[in-house]
This record gives structure tokens, C-alpha cells and sequence, in this order.
């Protein structure tokens, strides 16, 4: 007998969120076998790989919206592309190894990275770099504004944490596009 596939959007007796911690541990662990070995295109393939694979396990009908490959012709998931065994309607963001270059030169920090929502979900932007910030959960609304300044912003997160300024954590890219917003945060 069939089990009847939820509706799009409807939560599942899984955790999805457990589930995309799968998907991008194995992006992760494959990527890690290529630490050090100047290699950076043969990490991210085998992220992708690992990545693509693991989602074939997720209870969800998703499409990749927003993938990693297109402005520098990298192995990728592709735009379009399908994943998951059936589920719920979901939109699909990624980058399976964020980091190529750190990984070849055995550097710290490379990540795998996954994003989902409801199908339709994300914004449709065009593939340019962006200013993004996250920000951990628990905060009253309006604490972060992405109109505003990036001091004003730390100052309003430590408050609203209780903390001093110099508690926060702050992670970017080093890219020499960062420099300015790097020496602002510092």
C-alpha cells in the first residue's frame, strides 16, 4: 500500500533540519579527504557528489533555486535540478564546499552550506555577490536592520544579548571585498 505524500509544505514526522545536517556533513567529509592537496575543483566535486547523493535520502521534492557554480564554471547542483525521494514542495539553496581554496591550501574554515524553504520561498536574484547577515534566534524584532550601518547593528545585537560589543562574534569571507566591512567590525 502507497503512504500518501504529504502536501507541499507540510511538516513531516522528520526532521528536515536533522536531514540537511546529513546533507552537508557528507559534503563536508568528502571535501575533507582533498584538505592540503592543492586541488581545489576535485574537493568541490567530490562535495557535490556527496552532497547530491545524501539528498537522494531526503523526504522532500526539492529544486535547486540558488546554486554554486555559475559564476566560476565549478562542479555544481545546478539550477533546476531536482533532489530529494518525494515530500513536500521545497526550494533549494547550496554550496557544497564554500572554501575551495582554503580546503586545497589546508585552511581552516570551508564549510558546506544548505538553505530551504517552502517552494517559492527565497528571493530570485540574479548570481551576485550580496551583503547577507544571520543572526542567532531568540532576538526581538527589529534589533538587526540591513539598511543600517554595521556598528549600529553590533551595537544593537549586544544589547539586546546583554553583552559588550566586543563579545560578538563575526565571521566573513576573507576576500578583499571584506577589508572595509572587516575594519569596521574591528
Amino acid at each position: 500500500m502507497d503512504t500518501p505524500r504529504p502536501a507541499p509544505g507540510e511538516v513531516t514526522d522528520r526532521n528536515l533540519a536533522l536531514e540537511l545536517v546529513r546533507v552537508t556533513e557528507a559534503a563536508a567529509l568528502a571535501a575533507s579527504r582533498w584538505i592540503g592537496r592543492g586541488r581545489k575543483n576535485d574537493a568541490d566535486g567530490a562535495a557535490v557528489e556527496a552532497m547530491r547523493k545524501a539528498f537522494d535520502q531526503v523526504a522532500i521534492d526539492g529544486t535547486v533555486v540558488i546554486g554554486e557554480g555559475e559564476m566560476d564554471e565549478a562542479p555544481m547542483l545546478y539550477i533546476g535540478e531536482r533532489v530529494g525521494c518525494g515530500g513536500p514542495a521545497m526550494d533549494i539553496a547550496v554550496d557544497p564546499l564554500e572554501g575551495t581554496t582554503l580546503t586545497a591550501k589546508g585552511g581552516p574554515n570551508a564549510i558546506a552550506t544548505v538553505a530551504m524553504a517552502e517552494k517559492g520561498g527565497f528571493l530570485h536574484a540574479p548570481d551576485i555577490y550580496m551583503d547577507k547577515i544571520a543572526v542567532g534566534g531568540g532576538l526581538p524584532e527589529g534589533v538587526v536592520d540591513l539598511d543600517a550601518p554595521v556598528a549600529e547593528n553590533l551595537r544593537n545585537l549586544a544589547r539586546a544579548k546583554r553583552r559588550d560589543v566586543a563579545d560578538l562574534v563575526v565571521c566573513t569571507l576573507d576576500r578583499d571585498r571584506h577589508k572595509e566591512l572587516v575594519a569596521k567590525c574591528r
